[in-house]
């Protein structure tokens, strides 16, 4: 999952939250210093992202791609999936509210985050990436963003057309994986007080 999804599942306590936004940036062993609520919200992010790669319905998402993009699958459908939920928001809590919450535990927490993740946070929350999710220009931003990003040339940029050539499909898989996706996470903090 990406960011938002991540931010989610985590529930609500901020260190969780937070640690489930950053965990990207942190591989490896968890750096000394890194405070617990912090640690083991990066341990939910790891633990969340390997449920997924072995859910039926992310596996049948990254089926869904072409063989020019199937390479890339796992990061395209972590992509798709937030979109699917900023898309179809429906908690209470409006997403605009949730975004700019999940931003201020950002900001609370920065001084705590290994260095270098700090400016990839902060350009989150200055650029919105949480809220952008919802549309699917902004869809097409994050791809062009990783694309850039990346070591080697790549089909990322324009991925979003992955998710267009059926979209009724993902959004399946999407609502099968995040019916599991809560119970797992309930357990999984359940077993890691």
């Amino acid at each position: 999952m990406n960011f938002l999804a991540h931010a989610v599942l985590a529930g609500d306590e901020p260190a969780l939250i937070v640690g489930g936004v950053v965990g990207d940036w942190i591989k490896g062993p968890l750096p000394a210093g890194l405070p617990p609520g912090l640690a083991r919200g990066v341990a939910l992010h790891r633990a969340i992202d390997r449920h997924a790669e072995d859910h039926p319905a992310f596996q049948r998402s990254r089926q869904r791609m072409s063989a020019e993009r199937r390479r890339y699958a796992g990061v395209l459908v972590d992509i798709f999936y937030d979109h699917l939920l900023a898309r179809d928001w429906s908690d209470e809590e409006p997403l605009a509210a949730a975004t700019r919450r999940i931003y201020g535990h950002l900001a609370d927490h920065l001084p705590a985050l290994p260095e270098h993740a700090r400016p990839a946070m902060q350009l989150m929350a200055s650029e919105d990436w949480l809220g952008s999710y919802a549309g699917l220009d902004g869809i097409a931003d994050v791809l062009q963003r990783m694309s850039r990003r990346a070591r080697q040339p790549n089909p990322l940029a324009g991925g979003e057309v992955e998710f267009m050539a059926d979209a009724a499909g993902f959004a399946e898989d999407f609502a099968h994986w995040r019916a599991d996706a809560g119970e797992f996470v309930r357990v999984w903090r359940a077993g890691n007080p």
